[in-house]
């Protein structure tokens, strides 16, 4: 059995998801997917049932599938996941997007950064050598990458890439983070994640990765997101001084 899951939420990825999957399986490292699907009008879920007649033995299950009913937001999705994988025993759980803005190639690098580097967290990052994205506008970046500079300022984090969604986690690390008590469900989410990863002490590497905007299927943004990010950030500063952080 892999010792590492690759969690992707979806929404409406029909025209997406087959090829993410067969990326990640083609890899030279042995991971395992999990699927989360939040009820995807577009048939999402019905193509990962098909995959998994081609990946699924008796005695090996590789692609695993998750449907829950309707849009519940990104962070509840990850936390389903990382509920998930722990039941099932794997020890490093990566999260990744179905969209190919993440290059899956880039998930054996995250893995060893974890693995063999001593990373208790591990995180792609578009910003830790300069500004790594492809096909976004220009408004787009400068509001990404000023975003982290304002978690790291209000923060304090040590990260360049705050928001970054592309991870891998050491499972020690979620089986101590109070995962049920996450509040934030999108760009929040991911904040909030490393924050406190970060307060309760663990080693955390910046993997330098490139960023390329979804080709196909529509984009999950939205002013709610960036809105709950951005005060979501003050409220966990200010939390974090009247909480212990002892693993």
């Amino acid at each position: 059995m892999s010792n590492a899951l690759v969690i992707t939420p979806t929404y409406n990825e029909c025209e997406n998801i087959q090829a993410i999957i067969e990326a990640v399986f083609s890899q030279p490292k042995d991971f395992h997917m999990l699927i989360v699907d939040d009820g995807s009008p577009d048939g999402t879920a019905d193509i990962v049932k098909n995959l998994q007649q081609n990946y699924n033995t008796t005695t090996e299950t590789k692609l695993h599938l998750i449907q829950r009913p309707g849009k519940q937001g990104l962070g509840t999705a990850y936390i389903t996941g990382f509920h998930y994988g722990l039941e099932k025993g794997y020890d490093y759980l990566l999260e990744m997007d179905a969209d190919f803005s993440h290059d899956p190639k880039d998930l054996n690098q995250l893995y060893l950064t974890s693995a063999e580097a001593g990373a208790d967290l591990s995180i792609g990052s578009r910003y830790v050598t300069g500004v790594n994205v492809v096909n976004w506008p220009m408004s787009r970046v400068l509001l990404s990458y000023f975003a982290s500079a304002y978690v790291r300022l209000i923060t304090r984090m040590p990260i360049h890439d705050t928001t970054a969604g592309f991870v891998c986690y050491r499972r020690k690390v979620l089986e101590t983070l109070p995962l049920d008590k996450i509040k934030a469900i999108g760009y929040g989410f991911q904040i909030e994640m490393k924050f406190k990863t970060w307060k309760y002490g663990f080693t955390i590497k910046e993997v330098p990765i490139i960023f390329t905007e979804r080709v196909r299927g529509q984009s999950k943004l939205s002013a709610g997101i960036f809105k709950e990010a951005f005060f979501g950030v003050i409220r966990l500063t200010v939390a974090s001084w009247f909480n212990k952080y002892t693993v």
